[in-house]
């Protein structure tokens, strides 16, 4: 393998660092997060936040127990928004309030 001194993308390094986390995929969630708008009405667009996706499962962060409940509701048809990202998309979704 030749050396390259010639700096690398972010894109680059962010492959590389993805494939090395084993069953996260970081790259996803820049994608889910343009989506989300189109995906969930206003109220959960602008107070709940994709955080993560792992295992499959999309982790959203909401501010309450009333937000949680409503992602929880509103799992099929977000699945079914987020079916446009393909075998990426997640098959599940999991709310969390975040410690304050």
């Amino acid at each position: 393998m030749a050396w390259n001194n010639q700096p690398k993308t972010l894109g680059e390094l962010l492959d590389v660092l993805a494939s090395r986390v084993k069953k996260v995929d970081l790259r996803i969630i820049d994608e889910i997060r343009t989506l989300w708008p189109t995906v969930v009405d206003e109220a959960l667009a602008t107070r709940c936040v994709p955080e993560l996706v792992k295992n499959g499962t999309l982790l959203v962060s909401v501010p309450s127990g009333a937000f949680s409940q409503r992602i929880l509701q509103e799992h099929d048809d977000i699945l079914t928004g987020l079916a446009v990202l393909g075998d990426r998309a997640p098959r599940r979704i999991r709310p969390y309030i975040p410690e304050t």
